[in-house]
């Protein structure tokens, strides 16, 4: 039924990218203002949640394959992680980003952005994952 819906197509065509550029924007400008990785990942996730739902669970599949999601989830947890050992290794505490830099500022910078990316990360393929084992029940 939804494939006779041409306007819903084309403005999902359209929007795609756009919100997907959107949740990029909303990371990286996330510790300037509001947004920051879980809001972006959800961005990021609707996005193809959208596409889904209008062309169907096999277009999104091939938009975002189901096993790059399930790689990405513990990718995200792992960046996230890794940053921790890191300050620790540099002989901080853990997620003490201060010791990323000789420039504590920079290095403040630095851990908040890699911890973000791995929340981005982590919750955009979290988001999908469940939306396909959702909408794939009973198949």
């Amino acid at each position: 039924m939804m494939h006779h819906q041409a306007i819903p197509r084309v403005v999902t065509k359209l929007l795609f990218p756009f919100v997907l550029l959107f949740a990029l924007y909303v990371q990286y400008h996330g510790e300037l203002g509001p947004g920051g990785g879980f809001q972006a990942g959800v961005i990021a996730a609707a996005a193809v949640i959208l596409y889904g739902l209008i062309f169907g669970l096999t277009a999104a599949r091939a938009v975002a394959p189901q096993r790059l999601i399930e790689m990405l989830i513990p990718l995200g947890v792992f960046i996230y992680g890794a940053v921790g050992i890191a300050g620790l290794l540099l002989g901080g505490n853990y997620l003490d980003y201060f010791v990323l830099d000789h420039d504590t500022v920079h290095g403040q910078e630095r851990g908040i952005f890699w911890v973000e990316v791995g929340v981005l990360i982590t919750v955009s393929s979290t988001m999908i994952a469940i939306y396909y084992a959702f909408a794939g029940r009973g198949r």
